[in-house]
């Protein structure tokens, strides 16, 4: 402890700068690891929220005619919470804005056809609405925020909503010589919901079930059922009870499969940056070994004294085993510290940055969050933190073993 404390000597300061390292280490592991497994489990979060564990849809891509008597069968299966009717489907919007308002916007987004007496029991967004109201009767449209934002709307806007049903007809008409025009449908925004995934928000607009009929062509029918079960992480073994009870008519896939993507991407990545950042780690300890080789050095004459007294190799090694262990202790608890306060005040780190450099370094648009997500779990603060703690005293292990080797007679020969 004596010869730990610094002093202004060389060992002292190469002995500070290993602690930092460490630290830094640490901290900045625990950083990244909470914040990959904060964005896994949001987008999870997220994903769930807006869409259902399972969907059924007919086999070969037909629309589901019978769909009632299959929601009937499925509402009878233990594991399934709720079941509603779906049609999802793109079309083309155009803006109506007041004359001397400027230009209409127009933009392509998909539209989802909901049954709002069911929809509440598959997702959460009848909940998520911010401004408005969720009521699709008569021809209404519920946007995501930021789609409202693209195109400036507000609610009691209007839209021309183009359906792949008046493209149809426009092509048949000029396919038969004559200029027709085929006039869209006119929607008005009843509310706006925000479900806290960016990609949902900007790209999805809804309405009720019997208008996305109408605008497909569907008559009586949809595209397929939203399944909501007990257990989301049993959808595997739920499917196939279910598909079973459906018969091979009925195909069913999962929340896992439909975005398999982008989840195994987040695993991978998080593996990634741990390796990355454990390399740092091992760097780190690379500064413990030659601060405790410096030290072997520099204090070869009182070790030479200890052994002369009677010291054992396994006391000499213990000493600066001992040292390693105390830098590792230091560097640990403070970059425990450092990573935990880190994570405590992210946002608004990030947003100092922002003004600082005037960018957006967390833009929306690409990592679906409008806010830096972490989820610190104490297994992964464990393995960090003992990881870290074992490669700084296996950076003393090298030293420890020569100084324990040194001999009296050579380590006092010139004194």
């Amino acid at each position: 402890m004596r010869y730990f404390r610094p002093r202004g000597t060389y060992v002292s300061v190469i002995t500070l700068i290993a602690v930092v390292g460490v630290t830094l280490a640490v901290g900045m592991l625990i950083v990244v690891i909470s914040v990959m497994s904060g964005f896994d489990r949001d987008l999870r979060e997220k994903i769930l929220g807006f869409n259902s564990h399972l969907k059924a849809r007919p086999s070969g891509g037909r629309p589901m005619a019978n769909y009632a008597a299959v929601m009937t069968n499925l509402q009878g299966a233990a594991a399934v919470k709720g079941v509603t009717p779906f049609i999802l489907g793109q079309v083309l919007v155009e803006t109506q804005p007041l004359p001397g308002a400027g230009n209409p916007l127009v933009s392509a987004p998909w539209v989802r056809g909901v049954q709002p007496e069911t929809e509440g029991q598959v997702s959460t967004l009848p909940k998520s609405v911010v401004r408005g109201a969720f009521n699709l009767e008569g021809r209404s449209l519920v946007v995501g925020r930021e789609f409202a934002g693209m195109l400036g709307l507000a609610v009691g806007d209007r839209l021309a909503v183009y359906s792949p049903r008046n493209l149809q007809k426009m092509r048949h008409a000029q396919g038969k010589g004559k200029e027709e025009a085929v006039l869209p449908d006119d929607y008005t925004v009843t509310g706006i919901f925000d479900v806290g995934h960016y990609e949902y928000n900007a790209s999805i607009v809804v309405t009720s079930l019997e208008n996305a009929q109408d605008l497909y062509d569907l008559g009586d029918e949809a595209h397929g059922l939203l399944v909501m079960i007990q257990d989301p992480f049993q959808a595997d073994r739920v499917r196939q009870e279910l598909q079973a009870r459906l018969g091979p008519s009925i195909h069913l896939t999962t929340w896992l499969e439909e975005n398999s993507g982008i989840l195994n991407a987040l695993v991978v990545e998080k593996q990634a940056m741990f390796v990355v950042l454990f390399v740092v780690m091992i760097v780190a300890a690379f500064g413990i070994t030659g601060t405790q080789i410096a030290f072997v050095f520099q204090k070869t004459r009182e070790i030479g004294i200890l052994k002369a007294l009677g010291g054992t190799r396994l006391q000499i090694a213990w000493l600066f085993l001992s040292q390693s262990f105390l830098v590792g202790v230091l560097g640990v608890a403070s970059g425990l510290l450092f990573g935990l306060s880190l994570l405590r005040w992210r946002n608004e780190f990030l947003r100092l940055m922002n003004q600082w450099t005037g960018l957006d370094l967390f833009p929306a648009s690409i990592y679906v969050f409008d806010k830096l997500p972490a989820l610190t779990l104490p297994m992964d603060v464990a393995l960090i933190c003992g990881s870290a703690l074992a490669l700084c005293l296996l950076a003393g292990v090298l030293p420890a073993w020569r100084a324990a080797a040194l001999h009296p007679v050579e380590a006092l020969r010139y004194e």
